[in-house]
């Protein structure tokens, strides 16, 4: 079974699509696919479609709800009389698990993608790094699980993978700046600035790029929008981090064009 959340999601045995159209059902299959040859506990599921409001019939419910998602898989397996709907969508002792194939789900590959750049990253290998994590970010086609109703516990997985990929994107903007490609990431950090106003690691990491494209300016300006909005929001001023990139942006320190110099000052 191919399966792909980092984005609308999509599920397909034998290139059939087992994405059922109504909304609970999509919901175990989102949370069975993002814990793939886990167990997820029934008490999960049910909090899942319905929070602390868990109706009487609950139990049955969702054993019709698993029913339906293993007929959806059994039309996909026609023809393959070497494998069953119940061998795929597996009853566990208290719960079930989606058996799904090795490097067949986009958000364990985005992870090892993810893990294998951080190491290259922090071995100092900056281009290999640039290169598995910008693949990594490549497997994302919008945002998580965008067509799937999200309860309490799916919420906080795509929460998760939200602050993963953020993640992910600041280390690899980091291992760009570092190779020199400064003029090459402005347009990008451009609009992560605008979409992202508050935070201070695209700001930091867009002062850097436009001060070493000779825009030192740019970079002052992007600092004061940076502060117009934190403090007009939460009253707050820049953290010490970015007001020392600041001052360094005006005493045009030298430091700051090495292409080794961290995006984070």
């Amino acid at each position: 079974m191919e399966i792909k959340v980092l984005g609308p999601l999509k599920a397909h045995e034998h290139g059939v699509s087992i994405v059922p159209s109504a909304a609970k059902p999509r919901q175990i299959l989102a949370l069975l696919a993002l814990q793939a040859d886990r167990v997820v506990t029934v008490p999960t599921l049910m909090e899942e479609i319905w929070g602390t409001d868990v109706p009487r019939s609950a139990a049955t419910t969702l054993q019709t709800y698993i029913l339906q998602l293993r007929r959806k898989i059994a039309t996909a397996l026609a023809g393959d009389p070497d494998v069953q709907a119940k061998d795929v969508l597996v009853t566990q002792h208290g719960g079930y698990l989606l058996r799904v194939q090795p490097g067949q789900t986009d958000i364990l590959e985005f992870e090892q993608l993810a893990a294998s750049g951080r190491a290259a990253y922090d071995a100092g290998d900056f281009a290999a790094a640039s290169e598995l994590l910008g693949g990594a970010l490549a497997l994302w086609q919008g945002p998580a699980l965008v067509d799937v109703r999200v309860g309490p516990v799916l919420e906080l997985e795509v929460l998760r993978m939200d602050e993963d990929r953020m993640a992910t994107l600041e280390r690899r903007i980091d291992a760009d700046l570092r190779l020199g490609r400064h003029n090459e990431v402005i347009p990008e950090l451009r609009v992560l600035a605008a979409r992202h106003p508050m935070h201070e690691t695209f700001c930091a990491q867009l002062m850097l790029a436009t001060h070493r494209s000779g825009g030192a300016w740019r970079a002052l300006e992007a600092y004061q929008r940076l502060r117009g909005t934190l403090v007009d929001e939460l009253g707050l001023e820049p953290s010490p981090r970015l007001q020392r990139l600041h001052r360094a942006v005006l005493c045009g320190d030298p430091a700051l064009d090495l292409t080794t110099t961290s995006a984070v000052v």
